[in-house]
Formats: structure tokens, C-alpha cells, sequence
């Protein structure tokens, strides 16, 4: 209930007045701890009841709860208070102090101060009974098997002894006393074989398997227990807890060594935890490996000089030896708290499901582990939205309440409201997924607040795909303000989210007031590529001189559209261009882009020399035209041109290169017309190069040029140096030297000399070792023909005479023959083979093997 859980709020969180008025905290600064149980009022019957009467003490079950009232009844209620039978149980005529239950959810057992002790059957009245003592019944614990047939109906009293009843022979009662004379007994607890009980001197344990009693807990404190009764309880078979005033031990009963010779219990008790509280302990209860703890304050508040009780807390405690750590403390709002006293509260559990009832006169609150959605709702009131959700993605499938998106969006709307718009934006992905609707919800929100550019590199693509409205109107948020974001989101997304000519339409409004915005013509060039108006696109690429317009080309396959722009193409990007029209020369003829650049001789030039370069025969028509481009605009390579070619008419090159004197090349021309001693002219009058001119000479080889060059060069000592130094092996130097005059100086002339007759040993050495190297080979090829001669060759016994076409080999020695046997592997009996055919075979004309002698085979 929403008013139970705001009344039970942590108290290091909010502590509440009687008034309901919130006090200050002493550090408002201190981190508030998040509460680790959650509580609800019990209602419907059970708000009846308790209007009539008031609550004395309450038992609990997994199946149901038992209401024992100060009227004597008991009621018998589901564990949302509802009536779960006809009518109450009018089992005593005072109030009920105790009531329990067997582990089975099948008898009850109650007492009261009337002296009756009644056991009832929820499902069977076979086992009912009803026992009066003469004297008031405090306590009561019925055998936890006690549903079981032949378990011997066992169940303990408290008053100012504890005794065992049973059904002895015949189904008589039988009693037995276990413990007397140390005061009265208020509180029994029975679980699996041990029986717990306090009295005024403290608490004992009772073996039920040995009959017999294991140990005293002494009392250590000086309370009265009539106003602070003793709180027992089992967190399991073996472990007791005990709550005392404002003292906790924890206790384990266990097994004594079999070594110990001492007559004493097989078993003992071992207190294993004990401490002291600030407040006098209601009620104690296991939660897992803590203690769930009911206090009541002992400190009053003063109202008009009378006491009032302060509101009782439920703490959760993890217990050390000697001390504990206090997990939560709560501070409840029960009904009528100013009037109680310690002793009219009780706690209560179920433990498999970790739910605990605080009971009092007026008021049931049930209070149990927060879940997960708890959990969450507490963060989600902090606002700790990342906690919130990383516990919504580990538990999801725990969570009734929240759930993963739902959480997202409270955070989204609080980043929004604290204009942290990225952080939102990037929020958006990660909890509205592919949900298109939250998506344009958001997106709008985006948009009241003006912030769609922040979500604009968040929004979906494609799953999910929004309407196309929502992009549109991105989009035209970018154009009203950032022409850059809008063309990026136009090269970006893809064309299908919106409507092209919506957003073509208010390109043109824009491009009205700024004519010549780069940026707006380049989305409008890539959107009249979307929509395949590619004419407009390549215009619009070509007037910004855009480098996208050659990849529009190559991936729509434009060339057709781009015969007439050929000349554009090549003044925006000439490389680009050319590397296009070269890999594309099926589509666009060389002679298209010839046409084309023809009144352009520079980007011709260009053309038309990487076109050669790729293949010299390609444009083997235009290579007249590129003689004069090359000696226009790149000399350097007219000759290689020149060397590599030969579809160019060479007068008219020739006629070029005189008109831009260009002498290497004049000097190839008239070498390749045959002009060679008007060549070597030019080389020696006009460009006075020896080397050049020795080296035409070499390559020409004609005996008439190597006079003319000394002729020519008979007067210059340099020249006579180059001859002396590189004509030894092509002329013989005695001609020349007979030509220089006497007392010429010749510069390096020794030098040349020696170089002369160096030359000269190097020929009479390569001769010699060409003579060594061709005697040696005679000899060998001679060593080898003699070695082939005089290999056997094997004679099939099969093999005919290929003249009397009888068998060559006979067995008959009478008849046989010589053989004669021939380098072709034709075999013949000698007696067969007329004279003029025994040195060569009289059908191939193949040499005899062995040439005069006879070679006889046998068998």
C-alpha cells in the first residue's frame, strides 16, 4: 500500500513526525542508503477483526496465517487477511497467548490464560482435543511432525513448568515434566528434534532424539521478563536465534566428539554470535545469512506529561562475534504505536519466502525483501537512470513492473529537461530500438524544443524506417541554418527516406537567395543524381568543377552524355580526364576526342602523349599532328617520339624540326632518310659532339663516314683525341695517325696511345682464346662422333631383312650370315646387299655403322 510504504521509509533517509512533518537531517549531505525490505498494511477481514477486537499473538504458515485474539478467538486468514473458513474458531474464553502450527499446515495447537490447551484439525477433526489445566497456559509448541500418523501427538505447555503431552496407550493424554521451579515459562519454540524455552533464569534447549536437556543460556540482563519477554526462534534445524531485551545470540546446536569420555549430551549448544542493541528487541527473524530484527525504542516522547512509545524500527543486522553491521533500519507507522509497550508486538516469518509479519493490537504489516522492481523504483526516485537500467537488462525477466524501454524514456525525458540533448540523442538508440512509433515521438519532442540537429546522427536508416515527414523535416532544419550538415545528410542518407523533390523544391527556394552557394549546388547536384536527372547532376558537377562529376560518369555510365564536355572535363582535371577517356576508348573514339580538342593544342597534346605512351599504335593516325605538338610543347621528348614511331611523314617532321632547330632530331631525321653524311655534318659543324658523331658512326658503319669524320676532325686536336680513344676497334688507328700533321699537339695523346694498343692486346687476346675455345670444341665434337659410331646397336631376333625379307637372326648356323647393320637401325644380310650398297643402307642412304669393316651377329 502506498500509504504503508510511505510511512516506512529508511530512516537514515526520512524520519516522519506524528504530524507527518519532515525532520531535518542532521547531514543532509550523508548518502541516502537504499532500504533493503518493503512493507503493506494487511487488510480486507482481517480490518474487521481488528475494528472488533485486538490482536494477542499470530502463528504463520505457507498455506495461511492464525490470529489469536484477546476475545479468545482465532481466526484463520489467507495472506491477504482474507477469512479462509466459515467462521472464527471460538477455542478459549481470554486471551490467546500462543498458537502453533505443524510443519504440514495440517493441526494448530493454542493456549490461553483460561488453562486450556486446544488442538485443532484444519482438515480433520480425527485428532482434536481439548486439555484443561488448572492453572494459565503462557506458551505452547505442537510437534513439527505432528501431522504424522504414529509420531505420538507430541506437544509442549509453558506455565510455571514445561511439559510434554503426548497420547500415551490407548489414546489416553499422557504427561511428562521436562523443566520446573525456575519461574514462568512465556516462550516455546519446537523444531526437528530440539525443543528452545525461556524462563526467568535464562534459555534451554531440550533433545527430543535422547531425551534430554543440552543447554543453559544464563540470563544477562536485569529486565523483568513479563515486560521484556525472551524472542526465540529457529533459523533452522540447528541454529536458534535469541532476542532478549536489547541482547542477540546466535546458537548452534552440534555434535559433541566421539572422544569425549565425559557423561554428557551427544550434542551441545554453541553461541557462535552475541551483541547488544540501542532498543529493547519485539520480535528476531533469519533473513538468509542476517537477522531481521523487530525493536522497540526505549526512549518516550512527553505528551502533556504522559508517556508516548516512540514508532518500533525493523532493522536487518549482520551479525559478528561481539558485534554486527546494521544493513537497514525502518522506522514503521503501526496503527496506535503511541500506546504500546514492547511485549504487545510480535514478529512472525515465513522464512522459504523471506516475508515477516509485524503484528500488534491494532495492525498487521507484512513486510518483505524488495525485488527487483522495488529496487529499480528506488533508483528511478533517485534519479540514478544508468543504475536503474543496467538492473532492468540483468533482471528483465524478473521485472513485473518496469521494464528496460520504459525506464529509458523517464531517463530520456529527465536529460531533456536538464538540456543534456547529446546525451539524450544517444539514448535514444539504445532503449527505442526499432520501435518507429517512439521514435517519431521522441523526434518530435526534439523538434519543440528545437533540437533536431542533436538527434539528426542518431535517427534510424532503414530499421527501423521512420515516415518520411520526420526526415524531411531534418533535413530542412539543417537547411535553414547549416548548409554543410545538410549536405553531409544528403550524401549520407539514403535516398528512399524522404521525398527527393520535397526536399529539390526547397533547395531551389534557398539557391534563390544565395545563387552561388557551392554547397547548396553540390546537394543539388547529388539529388538530381538520386532521382536519375543526371544531365542536371553533370552540368552542375561541371560548373563547381566538382571531382565527384568523374565518378558520376563511371557509375551511371554518362560517357555518351559527356561527348560535347570533353574540353570542360579536360580544363576542370586533366589527369582524371585522360585516365577516363583512355580506359573508356571504346565508348569514346579517339577520334570523337580528337575532334573535340583539336582548337585546344595544349590538352591535345596531353591526350593524345598518354595515349602513346599507353600503346605507340593507337593513335598512329594523329601522330604528324603530334610531331608539332611535341616540338611545341615538350622538345625534350620529341626525340624519343621520333625513335619510337614510325607511322609520321619525316619530311614534314623534318621540316619541323628545321623551322624550331631542333638538331638531335634533325640529325635522326637525316640518319633515318639516309642523309648520313649530311647528318654527321650537322653533328660536327653545328653541334661539335665527337661522341655523337663516333656513335653515328658505329651505328651507321658505313667506311666512307669514318673518313669523313676524320677528315673533318684532322684539324682539331680534340677531335683526334675522341678518334684515338674510341675508333681502335672500328677503323684501324694507323689511317688516322698517317693523317695527323706533324707537331700537331694533341692533348692525352700518350694516354690515347696506350688505350690504342691496350685495344689492340684485347682483339690478339680474344683471338687467341676464340681460336683455343674452337680447337678445343673440334676436338671434343670429333671425341664424341667417334663414341656414337662405335655404340652397339641390339638386333631383334624378329627384325626382316629388308632385302630378302627373311629374318635376320636363323638358328641354323648352316645358313646364317653377316650382318650389316646401318646408323638408321636398318639391318640386312651381307649376302644380300649388292656392292654398291654395303657402306651406305640401300633405303635411306644412312651411313654403315662402322664404314669397312663387318660386323657379324649370332644368335
Amino acid at each position: 500500500m502506498a500509504e504503508m510504504q510511505e510511512e516506512s521509509k529508511s530512516e537514515a533517509a526520512s524520519n516522519l513526525t506524528e504530524e507527518g512533518e519532515e525532520e531535518d537531517s542532521e547531514d543532509e549531505s550523508e548518502e541516502e542508503v537504499e532500504p533493503k525490505l518493503k512493507y503493506e498494511r494487511i487488510g480486507n477481514d482481517l480490518t474487521g477483526i481488528l475494528s472488533k477486537d485486538a490482536a494477542s499473538c499470530m502463528a504463520v504458515h505457507p498455506k495461511f496465517l492464525a490470529l489469536g485474539t484477546h476475545w479468545g478467538m482465532i481466526h484463520i486468514l489467507d495472506h491477504a487477511g482474507n477469512n479462509i473458513r466459515s467462521k472464527e474458531i471460538a477455542a478459549h474464553t481470554t486471551t490467546v497467548n500462543q498458537i502453533s502450527i505443524d510443519d504440514a499446515g495440517d493441526f494448530m495447537a493454542s493456549c490461553s490464560d483460561d488453562g486450556r490447551v486446544v488442538i485443532t484439525g484444519l482438515y480433520t477433526e480425527s485428532n482434536n482435543q481439548t486439555v484443561n489445566f488448572d492453572r494459565p497456559i503462557k506458551a505452547v509448541a505442537v510437534d513439527p511432525l505432528f501431522f504424522k500418523a504414529g509420531s505420538g501427538k507430541h506437544y509442549v505447555t509453558g506455565d510455571d513448568k514445561l511439559i510434554l503431552n503426548e497420547k500415551g496407550f490407548l489414546n489416553r493424554h499422557k504427561t511428562n515434566v521436562l523443566h520446573q521451579g525456575e519461574g514462568p515459562i512465556r516462550s516455546v519454540k519446537w523444531k526437528s528434534h530440539f525443543i528452545a524455552w525461556a524462563n526467568d533464569v535464562g534459555v534451554k534447549v531440550y533433545d527430543m532424539s535422547s531425551r534430554t536437556r543440552i543447554t543453559h543460556i544464563a540470563k544477562d540482563h536485569s529486565h523483568r521478563s513479563d515486560m521484556y519477554r525472551c524472542n526465540l526462534a529457529w533459523k533452522d534445524d540447528r541454529t536458534l536465534l535469541i532476542g532478549w531485551a536489547n541482547g542477540i545470540k546466535v546458537c548452534v546446536v552440534k555434535e559433541r566428539a566421539q572422544d569425549d569420555i565425559r557423561d554428557l549430551p551427544s550434542r551441545y549448544v554453541e553461541i557462535t554470535a552475541m551483541f547488544k542493541l540501542e532498543s529493547y528487541i519485539c520480535g528476531i527473524a533469519p533473513l538468509g545469512g542476517n537477522l531481521v530484527v523487530l525493536m522497540y525504542d526505549r526512549e518516550v516522547q512527553l505528551e502533556g506529561g504522559k508517556p508516548v512509545a516512540n514508532r518500533p524500527h525493523l532493522i536487518v543486522v549482520e551479525p559478528k562475534m561481539g558485534d554486527y553491521v546494521e544493513l537497514s533500519n525502518d522506522a514503521l507507522s503501526i496503527r496506535g504505536f503511541t500506546e504500546y509497550r514492547c511485549n504487545d508486538y510480535h514478529l512472525e516469518c515465513i522464512s522459504e519466502e523471506s516475508l515477516f509479519y509485524i503484528v500488534s493490537p491494532k495492525d498487521v504489516v507484512v513486510s518483505k525483501l524488495r525485488d527487483q522492481d522495488d529496487h529499480i523504483s528506488w533508483l528511478l526516485d533517485h534519479e540514478m537512470f544508468e543504475e536503474a537500467m543496467a538492473a532492468a537488462m540483468e533482471h528483465s525477466k524478473e521485472l513485473k513492473k518496469h521494464n528496460y524501454q520504459e525506464i529509458g524514456r523517464l531517463q530520456l525525458e529527465h536529460l531533456l529537461e536538464n538540456e543534456a540533448y547529446d546525451d539524450a540523442s544517444r539514448l535514444c538508440v539504445k532503449i527505442l530500438g526499432k520501435n518507429k512509433e517512439l521514435w517519431e515521438e521522441e523526434v518530435y519532442k526534439f523538434a519543440k524544443i528545437r533540437q533536431l540537429k542533436t538527434i539528426a546522427p542518431y535517427l534510424p536508416q532503414g530499421d527501423p524506417k521512420l515516415s518520411p515527414a520526420i526526415y524531411e523535416m531534418v533535413l530542412n532544419e539543417y537547411l535553414q541554418s547549416d548548409y554543410k550538415g545538410f549536405h553531409q545528410l544528403v550524401k549520407s542518407w539514403p535516398c528512399t527516406l524522404y521525398n527527393i523533390q520535397t526536399i529539390v523544391n526547397a533547395v531551389l527556394d534557398r539557391l534563390d537567395r544565395d545563387r552561388n552557394d557551392r554547397t547548396l549546388l553540390q546537394s543539388l547536384a547529388d539529388l538530381h543524381t538520386y532521382e536519375k536527372r543526371f544531365d542536371k547532376a553533370l552540368a552542375i558537377y561541371l560548373r563547381l568543377q566538382d571531382p565527384g562529376v568523374f565518378k558520376l560518369i563511371h557509375k551511371h555510365n554518362l560517357f555518351d552524355a559527356i561527348n560535347d564536355k570533353i574540353v570542360q572535363l579536360m580544363q576542370f582535371d586533366r589527369d582524371q580526364a585522360v585516365n577516363m577517356l583512355l580506359d573508356n576508348i571504346d565508348k569514346i573514339p579517339i577520334e570523337k576526342v580528337y575532334q573535340q580538342l583539336e582548337k585546344s593544342p595544349a590538352l591535345l597534346h596531353v591526350y593524345l602523349d598518354r595515349l602513346f605512351q599507353k600503346d605507340p599504335h593507337l593513335g598512329q593516325a594523329f601522330h604528324a599532328r603530334q610531331v608539332s605538338l611535341y616540338a611545341e610543347y615538350d622538345p625534350s621528348r620529341l626525340l624519343m617520339f621520333l625513335r619510337t614511331s614510325s607511322y609520321y611523314p619525316l619530311q614534314a617532321a623534318m621540316k619541323e624540326c628545321e623551322t624550331r632547330d631542333l638538331l638531335p632530331e634533325q640529325v635522326f631525321l637525316l640518319g633515318r632518310i639516309g642523309q648520313t653524311k649530311q647528318a654527321l655534318k650537322l653533328i660536327t659543324n653545328r653541334l661539335k659532339d665527337v661522341d655523337q658523331a663516333i656513335e653515328f658512326c658505329k651505328e651507321h658503319n658505313d667506311e666512307e663516314l669514318w673518313e669523313d669524320l676524320i677528315s673533318y676532325s684532322i684539324d682539331k686536336p680534340n677531335f683526334v683525341t675522341g678518334l684515338l680513344q674510341n675508333i681502335g676497334t672500328h677503323v684501324d688507328p694507323i689511317i688516322l695517325i698517317q693523317k695527323i700533321r706533324q707537331g700537331m699537339e694533341i692533348p692525352g695523346l700518350r694516354d690515347s696511345l696506350v688505350k690504342i694498343l691496350q685495344d689492340y692486346n684485347l682483339q690478339i687476346s680474344l683471338r687467341e682464346g676464340c681460336r683455343k675455345i674452337l680447337v678445343a670444341d673440334s676436338f671434343g665434337l670429333s671425341d664424341k662422333q667417334v663414341k656414337m659410331q662405335r655404340r652397339g646397336i641390339c638386333v631383334e631376333g624378329s627384325q626382316m631383312c629388308q632385302i630378302c625379307h627373311q629374318r635376320i637372326l636363323v638358328s641354323d648356323l648352316r645358313y646364317a650370315s653377316n650382318i650389316a647393320v646401318f646408323f638408321c637401325r636398318h639391318a640386312f644380310h651381307e649376302d644380300c646387299l649388292p656392292v654398291h650398297a654395303m657402306e651406305r643402307c640401300a633405303i635411306c642412304s644412312t651411313q654403315r655403322r662402322g664404314p669397312g669393316s663387318r660386323d657379324t651377329f649370332r644368335k
